[in-house]
């Protein structure tokens, strides 16, 4: 099927920039937006879960239970995500590299199946990773299934109000192409948030040595 055109720039928009935030988390070069080609560490798993203030949110085992503020941790097995219940509190606090992973791995899995999937996942029912390899494992799955959802659409689906069936957002009210456009920001912004994190670490306690990241 031919990618409707008004499609083809987000869809190149969202590739660039899932491409530039694993290669911003892993490495080994990432670019440096000239074109030129910059060496990047690998993200180790204590800088994936490092908490840079006091009261973070995190991804934490589910028998340490979940981090100050919040009053559950959010998925299925070992690993949760913090989170609370009824409403989140204001000022929202402040997020790890693996909270913020997490959050659109999920959104991303969740909203694939409820365009071409089975319409039945939850956060609930999310896995998140532990370990900063498999969180950016489950982020390239991710991002190659709302992929996947992308390139199955003709310009009457663009145009489908509800086509997304995804319970936290505004799916069920806004035209699909609309969805994708919030898709990609979402993956923008929270991509420049860990690279700003991984600079942060790096530079910890007044370090500046090693590898650019």
């Amino acid at each position: 099927m031919t990618t409707p055109p008004r499609l083809v720039p987000l869809l190149e928009q969202f590739d660039w920039a899932c491409l530039r935030l694993l290669n911003r988390m892993m490495g080994p070069e990432v670019d440096s937006g000239t074109g030129t080609p910059v060496p990047v560490a690998p993200m180790s798993d204590e800088e994936y879960r490092w908490e840079p203030v006091p009261g973070c949110w995190s991804v934490r085992r589910r028998v340490d239970g979940p981090g100050r503020g919040a009053n559950v941790l959010r998925g299925a097995g070992e690993w949760g995500r913090d989170s609370a219940e009824p409403t989140h509190p204001y000022p929202p606090p402040f997020t790890t590299i693996a909270w913020r992973l997490s959050h659109i791995s999920e959104m991303l899995t969740l909203r694939a199946d409820h365009t071409v999937g089975g319409h039945n996942l939850t956060s609930d029912s999310y896995r998140n990773s532990g370990d900063a390899v498999g969180a950016v494992m489950a982020f390239g799955a991710a991002a190659q299934a709302w992929r996947g959802a992308l390139v199955s659409c003709d310009d009457a689906a663009l145009d489908t109000v509800g086509l997304s069936t995804y319970p936290d957002g505004s799916d069920s009210e806004d035209v699909f192409i609309d969805i994708v456009w919030w898709v990609n920001q979402e993956v923008l912004h929270h991509g420049a948030e860990i690279a700003l994190l991984r600079d942060l670490y790096r530079v910890r306690g007044g370090l500046t040595g090693g590898l650019w990241c």
